[in-house]
């Protein structure tokens, strides 16, 4: 997948847990609103974001048949929550750091896979989320010695994001299963006195041998990987020193105990579920230059 390359030497993404929304009241100051000077409500998305642990460092080296691996290092100092979602390594090469140094020459690019600690989160589950991100810059040498210096430390969101940073979310939205056209594709329902048997679905379903459908049929609705792009970073804080859980904590999800970002918007996918950031390619005119100031977080009860 397509990384927005900058030229800071630092992860281009990271990702946090669903725990619900809010909204925030503070006064517009966006030069061009017609709300400017006003007090306004935004909607926001919490995403609980503990810290992430570097798993391993690639390397990437590209030729006419696109990029591919060519020498990969795992860290040495792993959680052992880890082993309930991969096999890990019962002996470690102690030479393998410096065996990939040497193939630095011939390599293009350099990436981390790094996992996530949902245990830290509200969370009931224990097995990491694992995942790769990109390393922004574009000496390799320097993505190397930073890649490096992430071995057996905890990277926190503020490591890696900005408050009023755009992003794009990406994640996969709530599935609903096996549907029919109408809820699928909003078709009109026929008329009852037409079409015999059944009125949600299609009087005419086009040529039976088709190579690609033509026409709506029933199948797998939601649970699909979607990316929301150009979404603003409003806050970025710890729940001990500024909370947000409101009154009762969030439903299906509980109260938020860790780091945390407020997102703007809505996010694809229920509570609970793995919302990857990363930033965003695309650049969106309506947003805050500066980041306002006195936010008042809602902590209206929701249950």
């Amino acid at each position: 997948r397509s990384w927005n390359k900058i030229k800071d030497v630092k992860l281009l993404g990271f990702a946090g847990y669903k725990a619900g929304m809010t909204q925030l009241h503070f006064i517009d100051n966006r030069p061009n609103s017609p709300t400017k000077g006003e007090e306004i409500r935004l909607p926001v998305t919490v995403l609980e974001t503990p810290y992430l642990h570097l798993l391993s460092i690639r390397l990437y080296s590209s030729s006419a048949y696109g990029s591919s691996v060519i020498g990969e290092v795992w860290s040495d100092q792993l959680n052992a929550d880890l082993s309930r979602r991969l096999k890990l390594p019962k002996k470690r090469n102690v030479k393998a750091l410096e065996e990939l140094q040497n193939k630095l020459d011939d390599a293009s690019e350099i990436r981390v896979l790094v996992y996530t600690e949902p245990k830290s989160a509200s969370l009931s589950k224990k097995k990491p989320d694992v995942m790769e991100l990109a390393i922004g810059g574009k000496d390799v040498k320097e993505q190397f010695e930073y890649a490096k210096s992430l071995i057996g430390k905890p990277i926190g969101v503020g490591d890696i994001c900005s408050e009023g940073d755009l992003m794009d979310a990406v994640a996969v939205t709530t599935g609903k299963g096996f549907q029919g056209s109408v809820k699928r594709f909003g078709v009109s329902i026929l008329h009852r006195k037409s079409h015999g048997d059944g009125r949600r679905k299609v009087a005419t379903l086009g040529n039976w041998m088709a190579k690609t459908w033509r026409v709506p049929h029933p199948g797998q609705m939601g649970f699909h990987n979607r990316t929301v792009m150009s979404l603003q970073l409003i806050k970025i804080a710890n729940a001990k020193e500024l909370p947000v859980t409101p009154k009762g904590g969030f439903l299906n999800y509980g109260e938020v105990k860790g780091n945390y970002v407020l997102i703007t918007g809505s996010l694809p996918g229920p509570k609970k579920r793995l919302i990857r950031l990363n930033f965003a390619k695309r650049k969106r005119s309506s947003v805050f230059e500066s980041i306002p100031e006195n936010i008042e977080i809602s902590k209206e009860s929701q249950q």
